[in-house]
């Protein structure tokens, strides 16, 4: 197991991140050694989920850790390790709700996403998994799927008022700041 170099958005080989990423023919020691890597390097981001092309890997496995109960740090957490995950069912509703991104520091945005999810995908194991979510877990999962078809939170925001940062004002005190597009 190992660290692996996250791929920003501000990286020379960040074209990665808007590829197509390939399927996966069979979930062999490679794979599963990718997966534990990504496992590794995600959690010592932190994050809570990371794609394969974010760690500059064009194939589509996924992981994803989140907790059982968001309310309990100490409920523990669920993890998944995919290969070729893709949305079989999708809920009617969709909610707003903030999100980050390792390929894109220090900025967030309020992204709709559906409520509920059902994702098909091979285990570590290779064998075929449904898993069904909600909350946030399927935001997680919806958004590292996207990482998968070179999708980034940012394509998924109703506007650029919904893109923001994080600061500390004169009182100590974290403000949220409107993005601004740098000028050229």
């Amino acid at each position: 197991m190992g660290l692996l170099t996250v791929v920003t958005v501000r990286d020379d080989d960040d074209l990665v991140l808007r590829e197509t990423a390939e399927p996966v023919s069979r979930v062999d020691d490679r794979v599963r050694r990718l997966m534990d890597d990504m496992v590794d390097t995600m959690r010592d981001a932190p994050g809570v989920g990371l794609a394969a092309p974010q760690v500059a890997e064009s194939v589509r496995v996924i992981v994803v850790e989140t907790p059982l109960d968001y309310d309990d740090p100490d409920a523990g957490t669920r993890l998944h390790q995919l290969a070729n995950p893709e949305v079989v069912w999708r809920s009617d509703d969709i909610v707003e709700d903030q999100e980050a991104c390792l390929s894109i520091p220090d900025l967030y945005g309020d992204v709709p996403r559906d409520t509920a999810v059902r994702v098909r995908a091979l285990d570590r194991e290779g064998h075929t998994v449904e898993i069904d979510a909600e909350g946030f877990e399927a935001r997680v999962l919806l958004h590292e799927i996207d990482h998968l078809d070179g999708v980034l939170f940012t394509d998924r925001v109703t506007g650029l008022d919904k893109l923001y940062t994080f600061r500390e004002d004169g009182n100590g005190q974290t403000v949220r700041v409107a993005y601004s597009v740098p000028s050229i």
